[in-house]
């Protein structure tokens, strides 16, 4: 059976899989006023999929109104710039990762990695202009209050969000879901590892039940005593 293009989370908010398997998720999140905002935009050749599932939420494109991004890879920011060219949408991003944004090169990877030259040379990405920044705490004038959650190491500005009016934790790429279990974020792009695991330990600050993953299906209940579990085993390892 076919998956549906989108999938709700919470009243007006949206998981889109623009990659199979879930592989890779932009997220909708629609406010009481009617504008909408998404949450990364996914990889250039999933516009299609990415246009699929806003339409499936009843969403159109002129209606996107902001862009948060949660960090600088391309696999997030792939196409901001044809929603800009459909709707007058602002680019939120992190301060710290802003300038990556702005020259369309990723942040370099975490010198233990092997071939992390070539990957460094194949991280580019159409060059993103940013309207507006935002550091850790700060809550965002986006469908309801958003608050930044900065959890750098995946990249230096990487920054987890929190929908204050459900509490549903948007992750980034400071963890993932694969195979029914969250994982820590993936090591082949990570721009520093042991800060990583760090900034993973800060989940534990959000109070919903529902986990949305940049990578992988969401966890829609008991999201919290999986966030712990999942935190409590990285700091027994540690």
């Amino acid at each position: 059976m076919a998956k549906d293009p989108a999938v709700l989370l919470a009243p007006n908010i949206w998981r889109i899989p623009v990659a199979p398997s879930d592989g890779v998720n932009t997220f909708a999140l629609r406010g009481d006023d009617g504008q909408v905002t998404l949450i990364d935009t996914g990889l250039e050749w999933t516009w299609k999929k990415l246009v699929e599932g806003l339409a499936f939420a009843k969403i159109d494109l002129a209606d996107v109104t902001k862009i948060l991004i949660t960090h600088a890879h391309g696999d997030h920011v792939g196409n901001v710039n044809r929603v800009l060219e459909s709707s007058s949408a602002t680019v939120l991003a992190p301060l710290a990762d802003t300038p990556y944004l702005e020259s369309g090169k990723a942040p370099s990877i975490d010198p233990k990695r092997r071939f992390r030259k070539l990957l460094e040379k194949r991280g580019g990405f159409d060059k993103v202009q940013v309207q507006q920044t935002f550091v850790d705490g700060e809550l965002l004038d986006a469908a309801g209050g958003i608050r930044a959650m900065h959890t750098p190491g995946h990249t230096p500005g990487h920054t987890s969000l929190i929908h204050e009016p459900s509490g549903i934790l948007f992750t980034g790429d400071v963890v993932h879901f694969w195979r029914k279990q969250i994982r820590i974020g993936m090591a082949l792009v990570c721009h520093d590892m042991a800060l990583n695991e760090v900034s993973a330990q800060r989940l534990s600050e959000a109070t919903s039940d529902v986990l949305a993953f940049s990578h992988g299906p969401h966890v829609a209940a008991n999201g919290r005593q999986a966030i712990h579990t999942f935190l409590a085993s990285r700091s027994t390892q540690a």
